[in-house]
Formats: C-alpha cells, sequence, structure tokens
C-alpha cells in the first residue's frame, strides 16, 4: 500500500482529476492510505446520517416467494409497494450460484487497472450504454460520492457481447436473465392490486421495456461519517432489484417520519423497491421511497442493482384503470427519456424529480 497522505499533500494536487478524469475512481484514492477526507468529498452536516435519525426497532418487510399461488404473497407485495417501496425476497428462484458469480465479477471488474476500467469512462466509452464512472453526476455535485460504478443499459445479447467489459459481461447477462421471471411476477401481482387484469405487450413495455444493470464499489472510506456512499435519492425505475453483499450499510427513509430504517443483508436475498415510474403509473398508491448508502471505514462494499424501466420513448401517467375507479390524476402525461434526463442533471436531491411529473 503506498505511504498515507496528511491533509497538506492532499490539498496540493486534483483530487477531482486523479478520481474522475483519469479514472482512478474513489477506489483509487482510498488505496493511497488516505488519512482524512479530501474536501471534495465533506457533505454538508444535512446530508450526513446521525445515528439520532435511525430507527432500529423496524424493519422493511421480508417476503417468502416459495408459493406464488398463495393469494397473501401477493397481498403481502402490494402492502409493502403501498406501506414501504421496499421490501426484501427470499426463495425467489434465482440460483445461489448466479448471485455470487455476479458479485464476484463485481468485484473482479472494479481489481482492474485504472486505465483498462477508463476505457469505458463517459469521455472513452464507444457507446453511451456502457459507461464507468465515479460519484453521480461530479460537475454537477457540489459534494462528491464515495462510491465508482459500471452501469451497463441492455439492448441485445449482441451488443452486450461486443461492448460490455469481459470481466462482468456473462455475469451480469445471467443475473439480468435469471431475474426475469420473478420480475414479471412481482408486477403482475402489482398490477392486479391496481386493477390491471394482464399485462400486454403495452402495458410490458411500459412497465419493463429497458433493463440497466450496475455495478457499484464502496471502498473503505478513511472519515466516513463526513460522507456518503450514495446521497438520498429515489429511483427512476418502474423497480429496481437490488443485490447486496452482506456488509450492509443501506437505508430507507420511514414514510410516516423523517427517520431512516437500515436494509440487512440477508443471505441469498434480493431487495426490491419502487421507482419512480411506477409511483406514476400507479398515482402514487405505490410509494417510491428515498434511500441512501453510508460510506464504511472498515470494508469495501459492493452491490448490483438491476433497474427495470419504461422504453425511452414511452410517455408515463397514471394507468387508465387507476383513473377509471375515479381517482383525481395528481400525475401529467411524461416522455420517459425526459424525466431521466432531468434526474440525470442535477445531484442526488431525494424526491425533487417526482415531483417533475406533477401536475
Amino acid at each position: 500500500m503506498a505511504p498515507a497522505l496528511s491533509m497538506d499533500s492532499i490539498n496540493s494536487w486534483d483530487v477531482i482529476s486523479f478520481a474522475v478524469d483519469k479514472g482512478h475512481g474513489v477506489k483509487g484514492l482510498a488505496e493511497l492510505g488516505l488519512e482524512t477526507l479530501p474536501k471534495q468529498y465533506i457533505q454538508p452536516i444535512e446530508e450526513q446520517i446521525t445515528y439520532s435519525t435511525v430507527v432500529n426497532d423496524d424493519s422493511i418487510p421480508v417476503i417468502d416467494l416459495s408459493n406464488w399461488n398463495d393469494p397473501k404473497v401477493a397481498e403481502q407485495i402490494c402492502n409493502a409497494a403501498e406501506k414501504w417501496g421496499f421490501f426484501q425476497i427470499v426463495n425467489h428462484g434465482i440460483p445461489i450460484e448466479i448471485l455470487e458469480n455476479v458479485k464476484e465479477a463485481t468485484r473482479g471488474f472494479f481489481q482492474l487497472p485504472a486505465e483498462e476500467k477508463n476505457k469505458h469512462s463517459k469521455d472513452h466509452s464507444p457507446s453511451n450504454n456502457v459507461r464507468y464512472g465515479t460519484s453521480f453526476t461530479p460537475k454537477a455535485e457540489k459534494a462528491l460520492e464515495w462510491k465508482d460504478f459500471l452501469s451497463l443499459f441492455y439492448v441485445s445479447d449482441d451488443e452486450a457481447a461486443a461492448l460490455w467489459p469481459s470481466a462482468c459481461r456473462n455475469e451480469a447477462l445471467d443475473f439480468m436473465k435469471s431475474s426475469k421471471l420473478v420480475i414479471r411476477r412481482l408486477l403482475e401481482a402489482l398490477m392486479k392490486g391496481l386493477n390491471v387484469k394482464e399485462i400486454d405487450e403495452t402495458k410490458e413495455s411500459l412497465l419493463m421495456g429497458s433493463k440497466r444493470i450496475n455495478m457499484n464499489y464502496y471502498p473503505k472510506c478513511p472519515e466516513p461519517e463526513l460522507t456518503v456512499g450514495v446521497g438520498r435519492h429515489s429511483d427512476v425505475s418502474t423497480l429496481t432489484i437490488l443485490l447486496q453483499d452482506d456488509i450492509g450499510g443501506l437505508y430507507v427513509k420511514k414514510l410516516d417520519r423523517d427517520a431512516w430504517v437500515h436494509v440487512p443483508p440477508i443471505d441469498g436475498a434480493i431487495v426490491i423497491n419502487v421507482g419512480d415510474a411506477l409511483q406514476i403509473l400507479s398515482n402514487g398508491r405505490y410509494k417510491s421511497i428515498e434511500h441512501r448508502v453510508i460510506a464504511n471505514g472498515r470494508r469495501n462494499r459492493i452491490s448490483v442493482p438491476i433497474f427495470v424501466n419504461p422504453r425511452p420513448n414511452d410517455i408515463i401517467g397514471p394507468l387508465p384503470e387507476v383513473i377509471e375507479r375515479g381517482e383525481k390524476p395528481i400525475y401529467k402525461q411524461v416522455l420517459y427519456s425526459d424525466y431521466v434526463k432531468h434526474f440525470f442533471r442535477k445531484a442526488h436531491d431525494g424526491k425533487e424529480t417526482v415531483d417533475f411529473a406533477k401536475i
């Protein structure tokens, strides 16, 4: 390991150039042996999570999917989507080996030299569908997040074979494909709760017309209490399917008050959360909830989310079946690609994005 650097030496060189432009990311910073957090990563006090706002005696629901024929399963799914926006699933049918393989492949990609990873950065990637980066939107953020990521938008197996990094390509595809059935079943249950009898071709496009898989790496942090792994935000997806390792650090905001609940890792479980698109389609019945990830001072953490989305050219708004029951729409019709662009052009800011779609 490199010798530890003092704050004076950190401030004497360009952290942004090193971490962002040259592709070393926060993993590269962590490997320098920093004793103090670079000032570019120090979050405002109001964004630093304090344990006075953490609730330890509550947790998101854990739903056993071993018997899909039990009507209580669909009821539990809809109830969790309404009251929490988050739940964990066990006995979901995705082989444990596939989950372990994609976690190992994620670690493998981030172990590559910076110049290798940087071939997939915004400035060097041959396609917008493959993106390696750090933080969230560094040019728009006042304080950076302590996270590196690889984002892979799925178009076809052929494109993935040509463009996705070989270190994790097959494992990412296997995870996406093996999650397809559980995603459909979850959405069928959620749609029935909205009086939608079946998912036809139009609904299929609207609910799961596109997918993106991210690989996230959160290295050990010298002063974790001063920064965040990921800031407060809700996802723009229909559903997010999250695989996390055994480290922990994901926190979900409670619906009824300004308090945060930890999502403990459960061996073999998958975390599911409602995204903004489903909140809009359900006219607010299903909740897309703020969540965040804390930085860790002891161990490196990884996570692998699959974002299940409408297609970019889909128009999202409250479903006709919801409005037919006499509900007044609270969201307008929005081009999904416009909604996503609005999300990515700014720093993480809690639930501000969904206001873009409000009437």
